[in-house]
């Protein structure tokens, strides 16, 4: 039965780099006969232009029946004036509530031949591997009451709402202590339980959760020491998990030690193991239609796609032995050869590399995928 995969390029450099990760798609599809159908829809800016609205009713449709999404980038300059409900991210918020896309896995790797592109010595981030695990639909990004008000003395007040039920922390929790299960076996949970109630019950949910993981070791840390741990000693880490807001910036800190924030995926997924896959980074208008993108957090946040969605029997933060793996294990591979042989988008350019643009950098992935 053909497995349904939802296509979103979004803005800026969005359209761009997905192209290059569906070039990689065909040659994994011709290489491992995977039987996957794509549809395409507008999300961002993109649909704004065209339907007045971030998301459309028609693409959410798409989204709700589709095995796994492959999102690339929302937002730009030409709709900053937008309102705020009507912004190109809202669409992305709204996919993440709508399908209950709780769990976020970011992977921080450093790629060996990336050492000297870390913006930290070489050998504080040599063999850097760690997960961050992010809440990703409650928190202060979702909480009600929001706005902004005008007081009784005529001064405007902005205020958000941290929110978090104990259910939507042990869920999470969860997801992080079977990641951690599979990995290094240390799972860091991170919040700022000294002068918030709200983490205050995070970290209660999350060792009542630790008794059914003996096997792993929880610690715990403040977000502000979490964020100078990740720049000193990085490799201490295994996985971390915390909520929206601090897993935002700490995973956005991380992808800086691999070199580039152009070199990381991420996961984003249910309770049924639909998923929407995304690079890190942004829509980078600034360069976007120049051939300048950096592709391979596109291509391999498709590799996690095949591996954690389209994988039968595949659970989170796992895996299966079939084509879809076996595929997601070549595209990994891939990249891994393509920097081997020196090639660098200029975001990882190094004295003595061979700079690349973003068609030439899909091309070289799908040559290491059809000729390993």
């Amino acid at each position: 039965m053909s497995k349904q995969m939802l296509c979103l390029p979004g803005d800026g450099i969005g359209p761009e780099i997905m192209a290059e990760a569906l070039k990689a798609l065909d040659a994994a599809k011709l290489r491992f006969g995977l039987d996957i159908e794509i549809s395409h829809g507008l999300v961002g800016g993109a649909a704004i232009d065209q339907y007045g609205v971030p998301l459309s009713d028609e693409t959410l449709a798409l989204a709700r029946n589709a095995d796994a999404i492959l999102f690339g980038s929302v937002g730009g300059p030409k709709w900053d004036d937008q309102p705020m409900a009507n912004r190109p991210e809202k669409g992305l918020l709204q996919l993440r509530a709508e399908l209950d896309l709780f769990a976020n896995l970011r992977p921080a790797i450093l790629f060996p031949q990336l050492a000297e592109a870390s913006s930290l010595k070489p050998e504080l981030v040599a063999g850097l591997d760690i997960l961050i695990v992010r809440e990703l639909t409650g928190g202060i990004y979702f909480g009600e009451p929001r706005g902004v008000r005008t007081l009784g003395n005529g001064e405007r007040e902005g205020y958000n709402t941290y929110v978090y039920r104990e259910s939507e922390i042990r869920r999470i929790a969860k997801v992080a202590f079977e990641a951690a299960r599979k990995r290094g076996g240390r799972l860091c949970s991170v919040d700022k339980s000294n002068v918030l109630e709200v983490t205050g019950l995070w970290r209660e949910v999350v060792i009542a959760e630790s008794a059914g993981y003996n096997d792993v070791e929880l610690s715990h840390m403040y977000v502000d020491n979490a964020a100078m741990q990740l720049v000193r000693a990085p490799k201490q880490f295994d996985v971390m998990v915390t909520g929206n807001m601090f897993g935002d910036i700490l995973s956005d800190c991380a992808a800086m030690l691999t070199g580039s924030i152009g070199m990381l995926p991420s996961a984003s997924l249910n309770e049924k193991n639909q998923g929407m896959y995304e690079p890190v980074h942004g829509s980078a208008p600034d360069i976007a239609g120049e051939n300048k993108a950096n592709p391979l957090a596109q291509i391999l946040s498709l590799a996690m796609l095949l591996r954690y969605s389209l994988a039968d029997g595949s659970s989170l933060a796992d895996g299966s032995s079939l084509a879809e793996v076996a595929a997601a294990d070549a595209i990994e591979k891939a990249v891994s050869d393509v920097l081997d042989k020196g090639y660098r988008t200029w975001d990882i350019a190094s004295e003595g590399c061979q700079l690349v643009g973003t068609a030439a950098m899909g091309d070289a992935v799908v040559d290491c995928l059809l000729n390993a």
